[in-house]
């Protein structure tokens, strides 16, 4: 029911991302304290790709003209209805797939500047190769993967511990790119549709504890009219994104007009990369509530996932039915 509420105001939403609206407006609401008042419901769907492709290597913005040519092929490419189940097809492998069209939301307009990717910097728009160290994590995740021994050898993704867009850092794909931001003078919350995750954030100069947690360790503070938030103390290190438990993600969240926010983050991890990398967005405000989100309606998915690898092993095969072998890549929900 909710894709077909979100499906009325689409049109709005191609609206929303109007170049125009990204321009300042000196008549932002604020709260009783005085600071941006960044309340509200709001929706960052988006067809513009996080990482730039590489057939648009120096091609930082397209035209008008460009950008309606380009949604139509992508939203003809992406159409999960379209792919056919032996071939595969957008990035998914031959076999069944998993939704039909009608559950995805990755919007249907790209951003309104008509940027090739979220990623602004490195210049290229494309997130920086991973390091040795970074290569060697992945590497570890990836066996660990095609081992499936347990629920703790899939992602966090499967066992619905964790989000592929709720971040930090926050990235748009293909659903429930939706979040709730409520506010108080000493903290800000932000409350994301996938898995419903809630990340309550202290505004303080210091850290309250240096307990690892699943999305980080954040705190927040204001510069000017922007609220900089920053996380660490990460507990896992084998997340989708790369980053390691090391990591430190700055994201910056701007009130644009009463309609937008702005939303920017950097992310910086020695341990994966060799300089650091930022990618931007606007937030546009959603009619709708953050849905509840019910992960394998009671995690009963995970108990499927794992009996399908053992029972592929058991008939002489990898766990995703490929050949029988010792190492290799899996196919990732996250």
């Amino acid at each position: 029911m909710k894709h077909i509420l979100r499906a009325c105001y689409l049109g709005l939403g191609a609206l929303l991302f109007a170049p125009a609206l990204l321009a300042q407006d000196g008549s932002i609401p604020r709260t009783e304290y005085g600071q941006p008042d960044l309340q509200g419901t709001y929706t960052f769907r988006t067809l513009t790709p996080l990482n730039r492709p590489p057939e648009l290597a120096d091609k930082a913005t397209l035209t008008a003209e460009e950008v309606a040519e380009w949604e139509k092929f992508e939203l003809r490419r992406q159409n999960r209805d379209l792919i056919i189940d032996s071939v595969g097809g957008a990035g998914y492998p031959p076999g069944v797939i998993s939704y039909n069209n009608f559950w995805y939301e990755r919007g249907t307009n790209a951003l309104g500047d008509y940027r090739t990717s979220l990623i602004y910097d490195p210049p290229n728009g494309r997130r920086p190769p991973l390091n040795e160290a970074g290569r060697l994590r992945r590497e570890a995740r990836n066996q660990m993967l095609f081992e499936s021994a347990g629920p703790e050898g899939r992602t966090t993704v499967d066992r619905c511990l964790t989000g592929f867009v709720a971040g930090p850092p926050i990235v748009p794909g293909g659903y429930n790119n939706n979040l709730q931001i409520v506010q108080t003078k000493d903290s800000v919350m932000i409350l994301n549709e996938m898995v419903h995750s809630a990340r309550i954030i202290p505004i303080a100069d210091e850290r309250e504890t240096k307990q690892l947690l699943w999305e980080g360790n954040s705190v927040a503070h204001w510069e000017g009219d922007t609220l900089v938030i920053q996380t660490k103390d990460f507990y896992h290190d084998y997340n989708e994104e790369g980053i390691s438990d090391q990591a430190v993600v700055t994201e910056h969240i701007t009130r644009v007009n009463a309609a937008t926010l702005e939303y920017d983050f950097t992310v910086e991890d020695p341990q994966s990369w060799d300089q650091p990398w930022s990618a931007k967005f606007p937030m546009h405000s959603s009619p709708d509530p953050v849905y509840e989100y019910a992960c394998h309606e009671g995690n009963h998915g995970l108990v499927g996932i794992l009996a399908g690898w053992r029972r592929y092993e058991s008939m002489g095969m990898n766990g995703d039915g490929t050949a029988l072998g010792t190492n290799g890549a899996v196919a990732a929900d996250e």
